[in-house]
């Protein structure tokens, strides 16, 4: 009797590492598809983020690489985030299908609210630090640089804050 107990727990379990394998392998390809996708528009996604930077530069200013590399994985690294940022929605949604079997069925209907809020307050949050709170932070910063020193953002910095 112990030995069936045993087995099924393996073969429940079993079946939810393979279940939790494939809603994995779906936000991965999610992922794979919005990062080939932007990638040629690298340039154009790299430009638009800098957008808010860039405005507040000194006249003649610019934003300089110090790294070798930093020319090519800056826009590189902004298409992952921003790939992550565009596939939010099915990583949430395959989130959500995998742990509400578990609930129960009154838990299960603040599933697709819950989702939709989400996701809709996680983009309203990116637009409300791009449009509202980045001005404010690169005005102030540029603002701030003492006398005798040159501004010049670091472009692979710039993206580490």
């Amino acid at each position: 009797m112990d030995a069936n107990i045993e087995s099924t727990k393996t073969s429940t379990l079993a079946t939810h590492l393979t279940e939790l394998r494939d809603r994995l392998i779906r936000v991965l390809a999610a992922l794979l598809i919005f990062t080939l996708c932007l990638m040629p528009f690298s340039q154009d996604i790299y430009s638009l983020v800098a957008g808010p930077l860039l405005q507040y530069l000194p006249e003649g200013g610019s934003m300089i690489a110090t790294e070798v590399t930093s020319t090519f994985m800056a826009p590189l690294k902004l298409v992952l985030f921003a790939a992550l940022t565009l596939s939010m929605p099915v990583f949430l949604f395959q989130l959500w299908r995998f742990i509400s079997p578990g609930l129960y069925r009154n838990e299960q209907s603040f599933g697709m609210p819950l989702l939709i809020s989400s996701v809709l307050l996680f983009y309203l949050g990116i637009a409300f630090a791009f449009y509202v709170v980045f001005p404010l932070v690169f005005s102030f910063f540029s603002g701030a640089t003492p006398e005798g020193v040159s501004y010049t953002p670091d472009i692979s910095l710039y993206l580490n804050c």
